[in-house]
C-alpha cells in the first residue's frame, strides 16, 4: 500500500467515525472536499474539548 491510500483510509476511517458516514460516500468526494470535512470536525471536536 503507498503512502496515498494509507492516508486515504485514513481520512475515510475518520470520517467515518464522526460522521457516520458509509464508505462509498466518503470516497465520492473530491479531496479538497474531503480534506475541508475532516478540518471542520477537527475544530468542532477542539471547542467540544475546551
Amino acid at each position: 500500500m503507498t503512502y496515498a491510500a494509507d492516508r486515504l483510509w485514513e481520512e475515510a476511517a475518520y470520517v467515518a467515525y464522526y460522521l457516520h458516514w458509509p464508505l462509498n460516500s466518503i470516497l465520492d468526494l473530491e479531496h479538497p472536499v474531503r480534506e475541508r470535512v475532516i478540518e471542520e470536525v477537527g475544530r468542532i471536536n477542539s471547542r467540544l474539548s475546551d
